[in-house]
């Protein structure tokens, strides 16, 4: 049975076989593996992920989808769907429940307007995930992905880089969707870093720092964050990393941000 994708829910379902497959194919999955997939929709990649993982824990939203993948998922006794929003999903808490005691993968085809928050939400259970396979907006995946120098580049790339290796995988275009987004896609990898990629005195200030210093991108780094670091501290960065004073914030790399953010908690 057809069900009409919502658009409140952000419902794009991903149709392509082939780019199913490349999916299942860039995850990498073996059979000790424990996914949890993040709208499982009408189960086209759901079922793929059950024949290749050791279980699945499939979130759907919708209650409208369930008779269809009751139907696509029945023959598979390691899958599991699951009514839940993951923005309101505890991964820890679930997962300790569930006596898993291993870090599990994280697949799904995300809706475009939360993909911020749902990211954000994966860091923040970092520690019961070992990586995260997404479909997002091509512009989205290059913006995470961005090194300094890039005008994608921005506080949210610093900030998701600083937790996870980030990788676009591949591209998919809009009609291996229904319906078709205005917009392509990419296939996004982050895998947690077991430390941080930098080390910060003061976390919170170094992410303050970074925020505030992109808030005014066009301006240069020494006016965009006049009143937050001293002028002392800017002169010290300058000096020692032998960089012009007239730098811009989307010029300086993650390691560069963090010697400003160490020098600054010492002022």
């Amino acid at each position: 049975m057809y069900v009409k994708p919502k658009k409140s829910l952000g419902q794009n379902f991903l149709l392509d076989k082939n780019i199913q497959g490349k999916i299942i194919s860039a995850c990498g999955l073996t059979k000790e593996d424990i996914v949890l997939e993040i709208g499982s929709g009408m189960g086209n990649l759901t079922k793929y992920l059950a024949m290749n993982a050791k279980r699945v824990y499939a979130l759907e939203l919708d209650r409208r989808l369930f008779p269809q993948l009751e139907r696509e998922l029945n023959v598979f006794p390691n899958c599991r769907i699951l009514k839940c929003d993951i923005l309101k999903f505890d991964i820890g808490k679930f997962l300790k429940k569930e006596q898993v005691d291993q870090k599990i993968i994280v697949i799904g085809n995300i809706p475009y307007y939360i993909s911020s928050p749902i990211i954000e939400h994966l860091i923040l259970h970092r520690a019961d995930i070992d990586a995260a396979f997404m479909t997002v907006q091509k512009e989205f995946a290059r913006r995470v992905n961005a090194g300094a120098g890039s005008k994608e580049y921005g506080s949210f790339s610093c900030f998701v880089q600083y937790f996870a290796l980030t990788k676009v995988i591949f591209e998919i275009k809009k009609g291996s969707f229904c319906p078709s987004p205005k917009v392509d896609s990419c296939f996004l990898s982050l895998k947690f870093r077991h430390e941080p990629a930098v080390k910060v005195k003061n976390q919170e200030l170094f992410f303050k720092l970074i925020r505030r210093a992109f808030n005014q991108r066009r301006k240069t780094l020494r006016n965009s964050l006049a009143g937050f670091a001293g002028p002392a501290s800017l002169e010290a960065f300058f000096e020692q990393g032998d960089i012009d004073r007239n730098v811009r914030p989307e010029d300086l790399s993650l390691d560069q941000f963090a010697c400003l953010s160490n020098l600054v908690a010492r002022q």
